[in-house]
């Protein structure tokens, strides 16, 4: 799967990349080697973070989905069971 990004996405990541370059590098990166920089990351590393995402998302899911009987359980024939309490109850 290719990672994609929006046209002003991509225009944010690159102006971000050339002043990281300008504030922490030695030299200036133009507009197309920052470009050409992203386009790397987005295919050589992106996929890395993607999949860390998907996995972490996957783990919360199944933790959830292994509550889900605790939250919404029933107990199950319960109707002649109250009226058994309430036959056992003191009367006032």
């Amino acid at each position: 799967m290719t990672i994609e990004l929006s046209k002003e996405l991509r225009a944010e990541a690159v102006a971000s990349i050339e002043r990281y370059f300008r504030e922490h590098m030695d030299e200036k990166i133009g507009n197309i080697a920052a470009g050409g920089l992203l386009g790397f990351f987005l295919e050589e590393i992106g996929p890395v973070v993607y999949n860390k995402a998907v996995a972490d998302v996957q783990e919360r899911l199944q933790l959830r989905v292994s509550e889900i009987d605790l939250e919404v359980h029933e107990d199950e024939f319960q109707y002649w069971r109250k009226y058994d309490r309430q036959a056992k109850a003191p009367k006032r």
